[in-house]
């Protein structure tokens, strides 16, 4: 192994043109050797270099519609050769192999046609076989070969020839190798991702690939002394809060991250619908609302509990308007999420420099399919999201009361919330604003008391004749497994519930609220999230 390896011959096949005159040019006026196949090749002519066909080195025409061109001893001998060993050397003497010292390849673009809806015939063409091949075998020899996945490694390239007077380091190699592998195995990954999800309607399959590419290095994770950085899948992918557009406002942390994800995706919920507005602290909502304008959504969601909202995430689901970020800009906010903001709010925004404006373009599916990955001790779980949905037919009248038009809104929009929500989850809501929400208890009662003493607090912070629990609907993400929790929330006021029912001690829980007046709902489906 030797650290400086003189570039005299290079094989260039690639998908992607971008930068391949310029970067053929560089090595054609520096001496060297430049073999091609098909479409590359053709580029190269047109760029007024000289080239040498594929099947002039291996004296073996491409065949199958340029299946089979670069899949041959000549080629992958040229490759794979240990170029000081002696028996190496010998055998590429006696069948006439040639050494390649640079390879330049990128994939077919699997991932883009699949992305663009192709027919199944379509994708089959379009996985590659004989490039990840010439990769492989390229950066396993690294130590004489160099090998170049992407275009944006060009530049660094043509920097490293010029700065070693046409030759290529260890150190360059070895980074491009490393590189080289990742772009295999990361294109595998889609191909096997493809198969087993798209093609074979696999829920689960025996080999589950994950992978992703880095995005950026976060300044650190939940806390100073954990790195962290953010990946977007390879492949097809729902585009959200990672593609974000940052207008402004200092570096993300991990912890902004998940904060604002978690409101993003409970607003999604709203995706369509009238003003919504939401707002988050350490990934669980502490405030809901919607309105007829954004900024009446923004003062109904601050008042369900302003002191939590204090250094927490918004979110809403339409353009962000100047009056809703004046008003926003009066508490101290980390970071805004929108679909997109007016000049006037961006003005706003601008005079605090610290504050992240996200601006999303749009709002996910809430309904849409995808798996979640949690990585525990020696393994990781993988589970369907949470997309299941209920409405009104859905539920079912377990009271001798049933609930009024209103309550049923407001048991919608409270469950809505729920389930966004760390279990043990209770939500008031009424009219369309969340009274009081209690997250993330070890019961359901203590959750049922916390939200209610929010609800009580802001009562008597704004002035109010009463808190807003009285009157409204309480939506619990799991079954009561006691009365306890509902006679709670029947203490602060609640006149309408809504859970999933399916306990064993449901009549005695049916009973508790008949004999209080409530009118329960049984949705069937849970929503734990914990």
């Amino acid at each position: 192994m030797t650290d400086s390896v003189q570039i005299r011959r290079a094989l260039l096949s690639v998908s992607d043109k971008t930068g391949l005159a310029e970067l053929g040019k560089m090595l054609a006026d520096r001496g060297v050797e430049l073999v091609s196949t098909g479409g590359t090749a053709k580029a190269l002519r047109e760029a007024g270099l000289e080239v040498k066909d594929i099947s002039d080195v291996t004296n073996f025409p491409e065949m199958m519609d340029g299946r089979v061109k670069t899949l041959h001893p000549k080629v992958h001998g040229g490759l794979l050769a240990v170029r000081d060993n002696p028996e190496h050397a010998a055998a590429m003497a006696e069948h006439e192999i040639g050494a390649i010292d640079l390879v330049v390849v990128n994939l077919y673009p699997f991932e883009a046609t699949v992305a663009k809806g192709a027919d199944r015939d379509t994708i089959i063409e379009n996985i590659d076989i004989g490039g990840p091949s010439m990769v492989r075998s390229a950066a396993k020899n690294h130590a004489y070969v160099t090998i170049v996945t992407d275009p944006g490694d060009y530049e660094g390239l043509m920097v490293e020839l010029e700065a070693t007077n046409g030759c290529t380091t260890l150190g360059f190699r070895k980074l491009m190798a490393a590189r080289a592998f990742a772009q295999t195995a990361a294109y595998d990954s889609m191909i096997s991702q493809w198969f087993a999800f798209a093609d074979q309607g696999q829920e689960f399959p025996e080999m589950l690939a994950v992978n992703g590419r880095l995005v950026t290095e976060l300044r650190y994770g939940e806390n100073p002394h954990q790195k962290a950085a953010l990946y977007t899948p390879v492949g097809p992918y729902t585009k959200g809060l990672a593609q974000a557009e940052q207008v402004q406002g200092k570096e993300l942390s991990y912890n902004n991250y998940n904060d604002a994800d978690a409101a993003f995706e409970l607003v999604a919920e709203f995706k369509g619908q009238q003003p919504a507005v939401v707002i988050v602290k350490h990934a669980n909502p502490c405030g809901v609302a919607q309105g007829d304008t954004l900024l009446g959504a923004w003062e109904g969601a601050l008042a369900c509990d302003d002191v939590s909202a204090f250094g927490g995430i918004i979110a809403v689901n339409q353009t962000l308007d100047g009056p809703t970020a004046e008003a926003i800009c009066k508490i101290f906010t980390e970071v805004v999420v929108a679909p997109d903001a007016d000049e006037e709010a961006r003005e706003f925004f601008a005079k605090k420099k610290n504050l992240r404006l996200l601006l999303t373009g749009s709002l996910p599916d809430p309904r849409r399919g995808g798996l979640n990955v949690k990585p525990i001790t020696g393994g990781l779980l993988v589970q369907g999201r949470d997309n299941g949905a209920i409405g009104f037919d859905d539920l079912k009248v377990v009271t001798e009361r049933a609930p009024t038009d209103q309550e049923l809104q407001d048991c919608l929009f409270a469950w809505t919330v729920a389930r966004h929500v760390k279990s043990n989850a209770i939500v008031y809501a009424k009219d369309g604003v969340t009274a009081g929400i209690g997250a993330g208890q070890m019961n359901r009662r203590d959750s049922s008391r916390i939200a209610a003493m929010k609800a009580a607090e802001a009562a008597e912070k704004f002035g109010w004749d009463q808190p807003r629990t009285v009157g409204s609907a309480v939506a619990s993400d799991a079954f009561f497994p006691f009365a306890d929790g509902l006679l709670a929330a029947a203490e602060a006021g609640a006149t309408a519930v809504i859970q999933p029912g399916g306990s064993i001690r449901d009549d005695e829980v049916i009973k508790a609220a008949n004999e209080a007046g409530l009118a329960m709902v049984f949705t069937g489906m849970r929503h734990f999230r914990h």
